[in-house]
């Protein structure tokens, strides 16, 4: 009796085990088995390499998918640190570069599948994000992603207006500096010398006009498949924002405190993959913005504010932008 009965638990303990295959593809997102992908990450980093052969590939079922989220913008927001902060996450997978291939005519005409493999490497269970800032305030994107996937999740991360100009001319500033040449003083670009307003075509103050080029999405998209991040918060404060936005994706949390830590010496958090994997942005970031005329910032901020509260009834979300 005692064997039957042993029997039919083992019996019990072996109905539910199936092929791999069928388990990862009746299961959620939230039922990833999230520590697999952990510890597969090196893995991937030596496919990212180009260190793999195709039966390597095949063997570990890798895949290389288009996109389920794109971070479209803002320049000068924080998009690369938001795309490096959510890869801490195991089933995310990053587009190391910005491929630019919806604002970029000839890289568009290479179609679909050229895209598609611009994606890095990663398991049937994983998300792949890139990001582009200029996709945000290119007019043709929108459409096109659209035809390429209606329902893509799409992330927006702004800071307020005035300071994001100053930081994309700061940008530029430094890349004429590295080859000698000079450039005009902010001020004179962002005021417009013959009326002493606010110059809406220089491009830094037209991109943060965030409100301009949303409407235009919103053409192609509901308001449900964007997710506002507040960028001056993920530089102060980014566990938060990154929660919600692990929300947003229907991801299940993962990133954690342990994952964030302040480095003083370089003004900003770093990431923590592991215990012995740990990763700063480049110097170039959080460059140290020249100073700027008061009366300027308080014209910009003045001109921002109509457009920044019609943002917030849009979106849902308000920001703390003066």
């Amino acid at each position: 009796m005692c064997r039957i009965f042993r029997m039919i638990i083992r019996t019990q303990r072996l109905q539910p085990i199936c092929p791999i295959e069928g388990r990862f593809g009746a299961r959620s997102q939230a039922e990833i088995p999230l520590r697999a992908l952990q510890f597969k990450r090196g893995l991937l980093h030596e496919f990212r390499k180009g260190n793999a052969t195709k039966e390597q590939i095949r063997l570990h079922n890798l895949v290389q998918q288009l996109p389920k989220a794109i971070i479209i913008g803002v320049r000068k927001g924080g998009t690369r640190a938001l795309l490096e902060m959510l890869n801490l996450h195991p089933a995310v997978v990053k587009a190391s570069q910005e491929i630019h291939f919806f604002d970029n005519d000839e890289n568009y005409a290479k179609g679909i599948e050229w895209y598609r493999k611009k994606m890095p490497f990663s398991y049937p269970q994983q998300i792949t994000i890139e990001k582009s800032p200029a996709y945000f305030i290119t007019e043709e994107v929108p459409e096109r992603i659209y035809k390429m996937n209606s329902s893509i999740k799409l992330l927006i991360i702004v800071r307020e207006p005035t300071t994001r100009a100053i930081s994309d001319y700061t940008q530029v500033l430094e890349g004429k500096e590295r080859k000698n040449k000079t450039y005009y003083k902010f001020e004179k670009l962002a005021i417009d010398s013959n009326t002493c307003e606010v110059n809406t075509k220089y491009k830094a103050v037209r991109t943060s006009i965030y409100t301009k080029h949303l409407e235009r999405w919103l053409k192609y998209f509901p308001i449900e498949q964007f997710h506002i991040v507040d960028g001056d918060r993920l530089i102060t404060e980014p566990l938060p924002e990154l929660q919600l936005v692990e929300k947003f994706l229907n991801l299940p949390p993962r990133i954690s405190q342990y994952n964030l830590y302040f480095n003083a010496t370089r003004g900003f958090y770093c990431l923590r993959f592991n215990i012995v994997f740990n990763k700063c942005l480049a110097g170039s970031k959080g460059r140290i913005h020249p100073e700027v005329d008061p009366s300027v910032i308080t014209k910009l901020r003045k001109f921002f504010h109509p457009f920044n509260q019609k943002f917030y009834q849009i979106t849902g979300r308000t920001l703390n932008w003066p």
